[in-house]
C-alpha cells in the first residue's frame, strides 16, 4: 500500500507477471473537507463564539449550521442512497415512530464510506470538541442507529430523549449530528425537527430539514426532541445522514429512548386513549379496521 501525502490518496500496487499497475483504493479528501468545514464555520465566528452559541442555546446545547459541507459530497450521498425496495434497509413501523435505517455500515457506498471516515477522523473529532467543550470524543464505525435515516410520507418520530449508550461498544452517547439531504424542501411538507423543553411538555424550537443543514445537539436524559409527521401527497421522504459521537462512560445505567408524556403532544384523541386502555388489543385493532379511523 502506498500513500500520496499531496493528494491524501491511498494506492494499491497490483502486479501480474511483468505488468505492474498502481490503482487508487480510497480517496477521502480528508484534509480538503476538513479545511472547507473549518473555513465555513469560522468565517463569521471564531471557535469560542461557536462554543458560546452551543452552550447557551435553548432548550439545551445545540448548533444549527448551514452549508457546512461541500455540496458535491452530499450529492454523492444522495446518489448512493439505496432504493426503498433494497434489502439494505430496516423499515421500522411503530406507534411512536415510522422510519427506515440502513441495516449496516457495511452497506455504505464508496463515497458515503469516505465521508464517514472524515467525520470519524481525529481532526474532525478535535474540532467537535472545540465547538462543544466535550473532550476525547469518539466516533462509531458501526454506525449503531446512525447512517441514512429516511422518514417516509406519513412517517414521524414522537418526542423522546435518545438512549444513553452505544449498543455495540457500551460507550456513552454525547452528541448527535444530523446532516439533512432534502433539496427544495418546503415547510408544508412537514418533517421538522422539534426541540422540546426538559420536562417534555412544550416545543421550544422548530428546525426545517433543508439540504446541507447540519444540526449538532447534546444527548441527555431530558433533552427531548421529535420529528413532525411528513405530509403525504408530495411523493417525498425526509432524508438525513446521522452520526453519533461518544465518550467512555463510567457507571452508566443503560436506558433506551425515553418518550415524553403523550398527553402533552396532543397527538391522540381522548376517545382513542380511552379505547386503547380499556379494550383488549384484538378488539382495539378490530375497531381501527372497521371504523377506518386512526385510533
Amino acid at each position: 500500500m502506498l500513500y500520496n501525502s499531496q493528494t491524501t490518496e491511498f494506492y494499491q500496487v497490483e502486479h501480474s507477471q511483468e505488468i505492474v499497475k498502481v490503482v487508487p483504493v480510497v480517496y477521502s479528501r480528508t484534509a480538503e473537507v476538513l479545511s472547507f468545514v473549518r473555513c465555513k464555520l469560522v468565517s463569521n465566528k471564531d471557535v469560542e463564539d461557536l462554543l458560546t452559541d452551543y452552550k447557551s442555546a435553548r432548550p439545551y446545547p445545540h448548533l444549527v449550521l448551514d452549508d457546512v459541507f461541500p455540496a458535491e459530497i452530499l450529492n454523492a450521498l444522495l446518489e448512493e442512497l439505496p432504493p426503498p425496495s433494497s434489502e439494505k434497509w430496516v423499515h421500522e413501523r411503530h406507534e411512536r415512530f415510522v422510519k427506515s435505517n440502513l441495516r449496516s455500515a457495511a452497506d455504505l457506498g464508496e463515497k458515503s464510506y469516505q465521508f464517514i471516515s472524515v467525520l470519524h477522523s481525529a481532526a474532525f473529532l478535535y474540532f467537535l470538541s472545540e465547538i462543544t467543550g466535550i473532550k476525547t470524543l469518539l466516533g462509531d464505525p458501526y454506525l449503531s442507529g446512525g447512517g441514512y435515516h429516511v422518514v417516509p410520507e406519513g412517517g414521524k418520530f414522537d418526542v423522546h430523549a435518545d438512549r444513553n449508550t452505544d449498543l455495540n461498544c457500551g460507550m456513552e452517547r454525547r452528541l448527535a449530528m444530523l446532516i439533512y439531504l432534502n433539496k427544495n424542501w418546503k415547510a408544508e411538507y412537514g418533517g421538522q425537527l422539534e426541540l422540546w423543553n426538559q420536562k417534555g411538555t412544550e416545543c421550544e424550537k422548530i428546525i426545517e430539514p433543508i439540504f446541507n443543514r447540519t444540526v449538532i445537539f447534546q444527548i441527555g436524559d431530558k433533552n427531548f426532541h421529535g420529528v413532525r409527521p411528513v405530509v403525504g401527497g408530495h411523493g417525498l421522504s425526509r432524508k438525513a445522514f446521522v452520526v453519533y459521537f461518544h465518550t467512555v462512560g463510567k457507571n452508566l445505567v443503560f436506558h433506551n429512548s425515553i418518550y415524553a408524556p403523550t398527553i402533552y403532544q396532543a397527538k391522540k384523541s381522548l376517545v382513542k386513549r380511552i379505547a386503547k386502555e380499556a379494550l383488549p388489543p384484538f378488539l382495539f385493532r378490530a375497531l381501527k379496521t372497521l371504523s377506518g379511523r386512526d385510533y
